[in-house]
């Protein structure tokens, strides 16, 4: 049998600091994702899970808080990127290299450590049913901070990202607005790296935004759109997973995966439409 709910009732107050810990990541990762679409900054995202997984496993090496260290490495790519990647083209070279570097620190400090086997493939794949109090604290608090920051400079960041050049003619400071939505993207890639691992990170923080703006480029309900499917893909993972016995983060990239899938074939779908509206129109 695939799925096995007979305990699921049983189960589910097990899992009540996870479903917190989704929840805000998925409302957190829909809107941050929305601008790592519209300013092509997904191979950044990967780049700095690189950086953070190498910083959570030297923190695991030496006894600290795995967060702190994540944390710690993800703002360290960020403002590296931020300093040396001003144009696209550097950006992206300083990001390939980073990405080894990172996960070869990474892969050195893991096989440095001696305690538990488990704890060193959370890093890489997520460990979202570990998350304690202590640890949905700070999730909770990155989470809150990233999104009230978002909000606050949502507008000016939304015409730098669509237009950088207007934009600065119309003096909005669109090299401030980049370095600090870089911090508040290694934030993210931070707190998403407790859910799904720094290998996984990009189902949560670019597939939803992604599977939105397939579906539509409305700037009011795109945002709506990439929210509902991060938390859908983070939520119903853990909710799929209860019964599936096996590990959260293949549920949680299968979801969003899915919804992707739907999104692209939506997208195929009233493209036709228009067509054949046009050719009607034509024809009339």
């Amino acid at each position: 049998m695939i799925f096995d709910f007979t305990d699921y009732d049983k189960l589910l107050p097990l899992v009540t600091n996870p479903l917190i810990a989704s929840a805000l990541l998925g409302l957190m990762g829909g809107l941050i994702g929305i601008f790592v679409m519209t300013r092509d900054s997904s191979f950044a995202v990967h780049g700095i899970s690189e950086i953070s997984f190498a910083g959570a496993a030297v923190a695991l090496l030496i006894g600290l808080d795995v967060v702190l260290g994540s944390v710690i490495g993800s703002a360290a790519a960020a403002i590296l990127i931020g300093i040396l990647g001003t144009r696209a083209k550097d950006r992206n070279s300083i990001i390939a290299v980073l990405m080894p570097f990172g996960l070869g620190i990474g892969i050195l400090a893991l096989s440095l450590y001696e305690g538990r086997t488990s704890n060193k493939f959370g890093l890489l794949t997520g460990q979202i049913i570990a998350i304690d109090s202590p640890s949905l604290f700070w999730l909770t608090a990155i989470s809150i901070f990233v999104i009230l920051v978002l909000v606050i400079i949502w507008r000016p960041l939304q015409f730098a990202s669509l237009d950088a050049e207007v934009a600065k003619a119309r003096g909005v400071a669109t090299g401030k607005l980049g370095f600090g939505f870089l911090l508040l993207l290694g934030l993210a890639v931070a707190a998403s790296v407790q859910v799904v691992g720094a290998l996984l990170v990009l189902s949560l923080l670019v597939t939803p935004a992604a599977a939105a703006l397939r579906v539509t480029s409305s700037p009011k309900l795109a945002p709506l759109l990439s929210v509902s499917f991060a938390m859908t893909s983070a939520i119903g993972g853990i909710l799929l997973a209860l019964g599936g016995g096996l590990p959260v983060s293949p549920y949680i990239t299968s979801v969003s995966f899915f919804i992707y899938l739907v999104a692209r074939v939506v997208e195929v779908m009233r493209k036709r439409s228009a067509k054949q509206s046009v050719s009607k129109g034509l024809k009339a």
